[in-house]
């Protein structure tokens, strides 16, 4: 799991776990104001009506006082409805007033406790006491606040049902509540492009990473590194420096080795011809087996030369004519065995920027390892077809082929695998990659189209590489 994506997910997660916290805990205190609102909303209308009672009984009998409080106070609804008549608009239609006053009844006692109004009828005057209380009525729930008028001595006693105390006390909660969570998956949209913004600095140093080739090793840019990473970077840095160090050093070698032996060598073929003039069979083995040796140190020198990228320009080439051309050189060892060599051309004006040198070297290279591993009187095909941005070259025989799990370490320098017998030293197939590489190509293994006996060298090649590799000083 990437770094980013681990980030992303922790903070998505905590910030996530943390809203539903406080969203909880807004909830539960919202809840706890709303009900100690109710209660003060509730002694509010119990005095209003106080005030009422005791403006009336001044001038009204208790008949009188009893028929005026109920035509003021009592609603023609049925306070004891199923709360069917409550879904819709709470505003009663005509004006009427609002659903929720169906749910809020009014009880007055007078002082020896006979009512004068009763739209609750919890018929308890036995058992009245001033204060808050809940009580059951009718298998409804109500939170009652009754006191007694100290002047008229009157009870009054107003009631709430819990079902509508808990309906708008949730209601208002939630509508306080719901926006941390309608904002929660915006706030991880947010966060999660803050990490990939904040990541962006390290996303600029892994791609002159990517892109550095191994002749072209070079330092990081230490000002891209954010502060917490400089230290990594310096570090990097460091192993790239010796790293660079060592491919000289093993470039050199390998020059230097090869140098040292090409002459030698020479000088030990020419000995050996001489010594072998009167009976060269003697020396046969011994004069191939210093062929090799030479064969082995060309290669060691070609090899060095192209891992340098050295002194070589590209131009732009007929590719075509360079394959005719790679064909023709080879010709005198295909006669050997008796090989035609056959180039099916499909692109014909195939131009392309390259060096020529170096594409003539690989396609002998192909070439040569082909008519090598293949039987007697057999033909090897090379092939040339245009491609997106590029062309694509197959170079096929009908030898002994590769199996697929050793393709790509045969592609390895110093690796001759056991059914690819002969002469040579393993640098063929790597030389011809690294040429293809350093084109910004590439070069693979493949079975013969045709599923037969064989093996297929296949080589892809930009119209114009991207990023020139060649021309290194």
């Amino acid at each position: 799991m990437s770094l980013t994506r681990k980030l992303t997910i922790l903070t998505t997660s905590t910030v996530f776990f943390v809203t539903l916290i406080a969203a909880g805990w807004g909830f539960f205190v919202s809840d706890n104001q709303l009900e100690e609102l109710f209660d003060a909303e509730l002694a509010q209308s119990t005095r209003i009506v106080q005030g009422l009672v005791e403006h009336l009984s001044t001038t009204q009998s208790e008949d009188q006082l009893s028929e005026t409080l109920t035509k003021t106070l009592e609603l023609p609804d049925d306070i004891f409805g199923t709360g069917e008549e409550e879904e819709g608009d709470e505003i009663l239609p005509g004006g009427a007033g609002h659903r929720y006053e169906r749910k809020i009844a009014f009880e007055v006692w007078s002082p020896d406790k006979v009512p004068v109004l009763d739209t609750l009828k919890a018929n308890d005057t036995h058992n009245v006491q001033p204060g808050f209380a809940w009580q059951e009525v009718a298998g409804f729930q109500w939170r009652t606040f009754t006191l007694k008028d100290d002047v008229t001595g009157y009870w009054i006693r107003t009631a709430q049902r819990e079902d509508v105390r808990d309906e708008l006390s949730q209601e208002i909660a939630l509508g306080n509540v719901l926006p941390f969570l309608v904002i929660l998956p915006l706030l991880a949209i947010a966060m999660a492009l803050s990490i990939q913004f904040g990541f962006q600095p390290l996303r600029k140093l892994e791609k002159p990473v990517r892109n550095m080739a191994p002749e072209n090793i070079h330092p990081l840019d230490e000002s891209l590194a954010p502060k917490e990473v400089v230290g990594i970077v310096q570090a990097v840095n460091g192993l790239l420096r010796r790293l660079d160090q060592a491919l000289e050093r093993e470039r050199r070698f390998s020059a230097d080795a090869a140098h040292e032996l090409r002459t030698p060598l020479a000088a030990l073929r020419l000995n050996l011809e001489k010594a072998c003039e009167d009976n060269p069979e003697q020396y046969r083995d011994l004069i191939q087996s210093v062929d090799r040796m030479v064969h082995l140190v060309e290669q060691m020198l070609l090899l060095s030369r192209v891992d340098a990228g050295t002194d070589f320009s590209p131009e732009y080439h007929n590719l075509s004519a360079i394959l005719e051309q790679s064909i023709a050189d080879v010709v005198p060892l295909a006669l050997k065995k008796d090989i035609e060599p056959v180039l099916e051309d499909d692109a014909k004006e195939a131009l392309v920027s390259c060096n020529v040198a170096l594409i003539n070297t690989l396609m002998r290279t192909l070439l040569a390892n082909a008519i090598q591993y293949s039987p007697e009187k057999t033909a090897v095909t090379t092939r040339l077809e245009p491609s997106a941005d590029g062309y694509h070259i197959s170079v096929c025989d009908q030898g002994p082929g590769i199996p697929p799990e050793e393709r790509e370490r045969a592609l390895s320098r110093f690796v001759r695998l056991d059914q690819r017998k002969g002469g040579g030293a393993g640098l063929g197939l790597a030389i011809a990659r690294r040429i293809a590489e350093l084109h910004d190509g590439h070069l693979t293994l493949s079975e013969r189209p045709d599923h037969q006996d064989g093996l297929c060298v296949n080589v892809w090649l930009p119209a114009r590489p991207k990023k020139s590799r060649l021309g290194r000083s």
